[in-house]
């Protein structure tokens, strides 16, 4: 399938000044499948270091000298490694940590060969308390689920998003374009963005085949505890990994997950849960200026899942979703919040840290909440996540006024609209949502 990040990845190719790349995201979002797919077509060969599958080349690491390296690989492995030419890539990284050590030494002294390295768990040996990271060596890329956008590509769509990419404010979108994108959007909500998950959808067309890779992904990363916690720690891992997809909207505390456990043990299950990727936290900030994350309050969070497909797997919600259409509402509009803060994801810089952010006022008798609050061109936006036209928009309208933003944003089922500083999007255009934020300015 073809991913947006393999631009980012031809771009990283021809840069004089690159470095060597780390590419970071959860399991089974397609790390791999990207990298080999891209060597074999931007290099002249691909030579793949699987440390979990030839932990034996772990040996080639006790130096950190990349000239010792490449010439132990090229003994044991029996394949070219040239500069210019090759593609070294180091899968499941995290198995070797003096691997990712060494790629300071790449950049400084063997910086002609192209490297990257990727692994699922890669999290928790940069978080490790005694490695030491090569600060200014090394570039991080981050990779999420196939966005809707993609989706649209992968489906044989690509005509459709490229129409979405060129709607301007002034622009009548046809009431049959726009119910057949509410109905790819059904699906892409039901299948989600997991690649194994999307391909399979493709394959067959058959939703329940899609439901039972859901759930051998969800049972991966439970295998995958004992990698990260000791067994102690498993059944607050067990118990929050259950939860989260049902957490999804609201402000989490410890107690509504297990009443029954401490909460510092809940919380390091969600601390880890969060370094493997599976769920993200959403932190209350002041949204008084930039950085966003800078005035973070974070005692007052929410989650946003992995994938949206899983999630709704995880709450047993793919029937409504078949058979729905006003699907904003399904979960009191959780699976819709779930999509958004997904989408938010996948459209930011592939080279930066992604973080999600809300807004809420907790005092007596004037309580506000705003599902999510982002930057677009040094100035701060609030966006709500809302079906129809219904609804007074009240928390929205009261952030306009309180921080004096131009306007706000509000996804929906509803078409593209401007009125009355609120900016109505349909679900399927958050990939044009930054684009019409900065007409809508300019207005």
């Amino acid at each position: 399938m073809k991913r947006d990040i393999k631009r980012d990845l031809f771009s990283w190719k021809e840069r004089t000044d690159r470095l060597p790349l780390l590419l970071r995201g959860a399991r089974q979002v397609g790390k791999s499948y990207i990298v080999e797919e891209f060597g074999k077509k931007a290099f002249k060969n691909v030579v793949i270091v699987n440390f979990e599958f030839r932990p034996e080349l772990k040996q080639c690491f006790t130096t950190l000298d990349p000239v010792e390296i490449i010439n132990k690989l090229r003994l044991l492995m029996g394949e070219a490694i040239e500069s210019e030419k090759t593609l070294l890539f180091l899968d499941e990284i995290q198995e070797c940590p003096n691997a990712i050590m060494a790629l300071r030494y790449f950049k400084e002294k063997y910086n002609r060969l192209a490297v990257i390295g990727a692994g699922s768990l890669m999290e928790f040996a940069l978080n490790s308390s005694n490695f030491r990271m090569p600060v200014g060596r090394v570039q991080f890329i981050y990779l999420e689920p196939l966005s809707f956008s993609e989706f649209l590509t992968a489906s044989g769509n690509e005509q459709l998003r490229r129409y979405l990419g060129e709607i301007g404010l002034n622009s009548v979108v046809d009431g049959a374009v726009h119910q057949k994108l509410m109905g790819l959007l059904r699906i892409y909500l039901i299948v989600g963005g997991m690649p194994a998950v999307v391909n399979e959808y493709f394959e067959s067309r058959n939703f329940l085949n899609c439901q039972r890779i859901q759930n051998s992904l969800f049972q991966t990363y439970r295998s995958d505890f004992g990698k990260y916690a000791n067994s102690s720690a498993h059944k607050y891992l067990q118990k929050v990994l259950y939860e989260a997809p049902r957490l999804i909207g609201n402000r989490v505390k410890y107690s509504n997950i297990d009443p029954d456990s401490k909460s510092r043990d809940i919380k390091q299950a969600l601390n880890l849960l969060e370094l493997a990727g599976i769920i993200y936290p959403v932190y209350a900030t002041a949204a008084s200026g930039l950085p966003l994350g800078a005035q973070v309050n974070e005692k007052k969070f929410k989650l946003n899942f992995l994938d949206v497909g899983l999630m709704q797997n995880a709450c047993g919600l793919q029937s409504k979703l078949t058979l729905t259409n006003d699907f904003v509402q399904i979960n009191s509009g959780a699976v819709a919040e779930q999509f958004i803060g997904q989408e938010l994801r996948a459209y930011s810089d592939s080279y930066l840290e992604r973080g999600l952010f809300f807004w809420a006022r907790d005092e007596k008798n004037s309580s506000a909440e705003v599902d999510f609050v982002v930057a677009v061109d040094f100035r701060v936006f609030p966006l709500e996540v809302k079906a129809g036209k219904t609804g007074t928009l009240k928390s929205l309208k009261l952030f306009i006024k309180e921080k004096k933003s131009l306007f706000g944003v509000r996804f929906s089922q509803e078409k593209l609209s401007l009125y009355d500083k609120v900016l109505t999007l349909p679900l399927y255009m958050t990939e044009q949502m930054k684009r019409l934020v900065l007409e809508a300015e300019n207005l």
